[in-house]
């Protein structure tokens, strides 16, 4: 059944409600899946923009930083023991 939503200006209604559909036809774990996924590629793209602003950051350092970007300031520096703002944010 396709359900007619009001997605906004970008997406149609009817395809919006496809999108729905499969949705709900997935699995728990495929759900976990997809957003394991996305995750991984919001990861993934922190650390492309956290090299090119430190280029000479070596892996290590560049885990620190996106952590931090998700983390806070705070949490990192309680969790962690990583200051980013002394490290230069």
């Amino acid at each position: 059944m396709v359900q007619v939503v009001d997605s906004g200006a970008d997406t149609s209604r009817v395809v919006m409600g496809l999108v729905e559909d499969r949705w709900r036809s997935m699995s728990a774990r495929d759900k976990l899946g997809v957003v394991a996924d996305l995750n991984r590629a919001c990861d993934q793209l922190s650390a492309s923009g956290v090299r090119r602003r430190y280029p000479e950051a070596c892996d290590d350092e560049v885990h620190r930083r996106v952590v931090a970007l998700r983390l806070g300031r705070e949490l990192m520096v309680a969790v962690y023991g990583w200051d980013p703002v002394v490290e230069g944010w």
